[in-house]
């Protein structure tokens, strides 16, 4: 395993288009590209940067307290008003999406309803918007023109977060439950226990099989196979956010304040 220290937070990664990473600074407020050899260069952005993306016009999109913000490899910033966002995905459509307060918002566009604390959110592989809903305990599939259907989970109170698509299937956490959620295309929820005090967090689709899974009350990450066959990787204390990286290796952010490439 790799380690790098970055104090202020790791929360969310990305691999970005200049091959280093881009990571969020949750507690520092700010976003650091974290290069491969260790290098760490860092850029106030405002308060609570949280989930990131890499977007279709290559700079880094994230959201923040307040506002969705944009920024450049080349460090320059803007930001766009928004209510309280969270999860954000860059959408079937090439325009970045993002949640927000019991709604999700087309970057510049409209905004839709959608009750319950929607958290993450990504871009299925049917063409449409898949998210969270934590506190309603169910997965929204939103169209591109609006129209909205809700899967509540088969386990009540389970507080779904992340989420993340692969070629025929949805998947997404449930960190109250301690369990992993995966929807087959037009077909019913299904649910994997992960352990008990596990409190998944985020998933991303792995390089050829399955998923990882950050297990942020174990300190480790699990990779699921498409057969539902689950082995854990040890990760280190609070893990957050995952990425595959520029050397194609899975990295995750570790809110104590690592930055780390995983063995296995």
């Amino acid at each position: 395993m790799v380690e790098i220290p970055v104090a202020g937070g790791p929360y969310a990664l990305v691999a970005g288009p200049d091959g280093a990473l881009w990571v969020t600074l949750v507690q520092a407020g700010e976003v650091a590209r974290v290069a491969l050899d260790g290098g760490v260069t860092r850029f106030a952005v405002g308060e609570k940067p949280q989930q990131i993306v890499l977007g279709p016009d290559g700079a880094l999109w994230f959201t923040l307290a307040d506002a969705v913000g944009r920024l450049t490899v080349g460090g320059e910033l803007s930001t766009f008003a928004a209510e309280r966002p969270y999860g954000i995905c860059v959408g079937p459509d090439r325009a970045i999406w993002f949640t927000d307060v019991d709604r999700v918002c087309r970057l510049g566009g409209e905004a839709f309803p959608a009750p319950g604390f929607p958290a993450m959110i990504t871009s299925g592989p049917d063409g449409a918007l898949w998210f969270t809903l934590n506190a309603r305990s169910a997965v929204g599939r939103l169209t591109l023109d609006g129209r909205l259907t809700l899967r509540e989970t088969p386990t009540p109170r389970s507080g779904p977060v992340g989420i993340a698509a692969t070629h025929d299937a949805v998947w997404f956490t449930e960190i109250l439950a301690g369990q992993l959620g995966r929807i087959p295309m037009d077909d019913a929820i299904q649910e994997l226990p992960l352990g008990d005090g596990a409190k998944p967090h985020a998933v991303i689709p792995a390089q050829a099989d399955g998923v990882f899974v950050s297990l942020w009350g174990a300190g480790e990450v699990a990779h699921v196979s498409f057969d539902g066959e689950v082995a854990t990787i040890p990760a280190g204390e609070e893990p957050h956010g995952l990425a595959i990286g520029p050397d194609d290796g899975l990295w995750v952010a570790l809110e104590a304040g690592v930055v780390a490439r995983l063995a296995g």
